[in-house]
């Protein structure tokens, strides 16, 4: 491993800080994409008419992961087991909505927060069992709960209120888009894009200073549902605000001493720059900005990243050339800690806070299987997780609609 020790201006933090830049590639390659040193590259217009389905998995992905689970083979129908025998899938399920979600710090208080994440995951879950079986009796489980939703809820509240908008505003255009475009018979769809437009998009669109998971899920929930709206005013404000976090959040010795940082973010020296990555004044390529506070909350960011790169290429927007290496090391990055490699004491005290979740599906799909780069730790680390559940926030069997899928 290769070391650049580099010295910091003097007047921007005390002399004696010192920037260690270690070039060091997480994954087997150290061929990056090709387009990927382009990051401040504007993005290509997505296609003028969104593309339904469109959110997180197209018709075609759909119709592949239906398809294998037919035909039993795996891992696709384990992961269908899995998904059915959760209760997520039952049909019994009674959903619980409120007008008014408040959420705390840590979900405390928690009026309403778990269940309208787990009723929106339980949404998208019939949904997917609807269109892979064909059983109607999925369809009208999941409008049956989006209903209940939008015929109730009017506002989120108190300090975590953003961010669990945009957890929720995550799932519920995935399931919607399914139900709408695939299904016949739902009246409330356009009551549903009501509740999307006035109580989810407005708390989302304009993003956040916080920690950098909550403004890549807050901008997946943006770009979901503007898709779900035909909104392309939202949808481009969205994907802006995304890709100019994605290159703040993942780290690449390209960057330079330093990581990038979100245009308005008061990040203006190097110390905060410093004690916003939660203490590491050591940058490799591959480290996020939440590395050194653990990694669950690391893994909520990367899986926000894969899943807003994924509805865009459905959209005929193809952002992998400026996030795809930034999101390629990072998965690898923190896949080869996750999977027991030694910490150096560089490395956040030498000591993680492992726990990187069932994310590594749809990024690991589309960097490696989709455009051929290796990614050795990540792919270990895949097969070995599957078939990937669901964190209970707003991530929800992945293995099922992207694993080795082509389309």
């Amino acid at each position: 491993m290769r070391r650049r020790h580099l010295a910091l201006l003097a007047g921007a933090v005390t002399a004696s800080l010192t920037l260690a830049v270690v070039n060091t590639s997480a994954s087997a390659s150290a061929t990056a994409p090709a387009a990927a040193a382009r990051p401040g590259a504007a993005p290509a217009a997505a296609q003028a008419a969104f593309v339904h389905p469109g959110v997180l998995v197209s018709r075609a992905q759909l119709d592949f992961a239906r398809a294998k689970v037919q035909a039993g083979a795996q891992p696709w129908k384990s992961a269908y087991d899995q998904m059915l025998a959760s209760p997520y899938a039952s049909l019994s399920r009674t959903p619980a909505p409120r007008a008014v979600v408040e959420c705390g710090s840590y979900s405390n208080p928690n009026y309403g927060c778990t269940d309208e994440r787990e009723d929106a995951i339980a949404a998208y879950t019939d949904a997917l069992a609807w269109y892979i079986t064909q059983d109607s009796r999925y369809a009208q489980k999941a409008i049956q709960i989006m209903d209940a939703w939008s015929g109730v809820i009017t506002s989120h509240t108190n300090s975590n209120a953003p961010l669990q908008t945009g957890w929720a505003g995550s799932v519920w255009p995935r399931a919607a888009e399914i139900i709408r475009y695939t299904y016949t018979g739902w009246s409330g769809a356009d009551r549903f894009a009501t509740m999307l437009r006035t109580v989810y998009l407005p708390q989302v669109i304009n993003g956040s200073n916080s920690n950098g998971n909550w403004e890549l899920s807050m901008m997946e929930a943006a770009v979901g549902i503007s898709v779900y709206l035909d909104d392309r005013t939202s949808y481009d404000k969205a994907v802006t605000r995304y890709l100019n976090r994605v290159q703040a959040y993942v780290y690449l010795d390209t960057d330079g001493a330093l990581p990038k940082t979100v245009p308005g973010s008061g990040l203006d020296t190097q110390a905060e720059i410093v004690k916003y990555w939660q203490g590491q004044s050591t940058f490799v390529t591959g480290l996020t900005q939440e590395t050194c506070r653990d990694f669950t909350h690391t893994g909520y960011g990367i899986s926000a990243i894969s899943h807003v790169a994924e509805t865009s290429r459905i959209q005929g927007q193809d952002l992998y050339p400026q996030v795809g290496e930034r999101l390629r090391q990072a998965l690898g990055f923190q896949s080869k800690y996750e999977r027991g490699a030694a910490v150096p004491s560089w490395l956040c005290g030498g000591s993680l806070n492992l726990g990187l979740g069932p994310v590594t599906e749809v990024g690991y799909n589309a960097m490696h299987n989709r455009l051929g780069y290796a990614m050795t730790n990540t792919e270990a680390l895949t097969e070995q997780q599957r078939p990937a559940g669901s964190n209970n926030l707003f991530v929800a069997w992945e293995t099922l609609t992207h694993g080795d899928n082509p389309a």
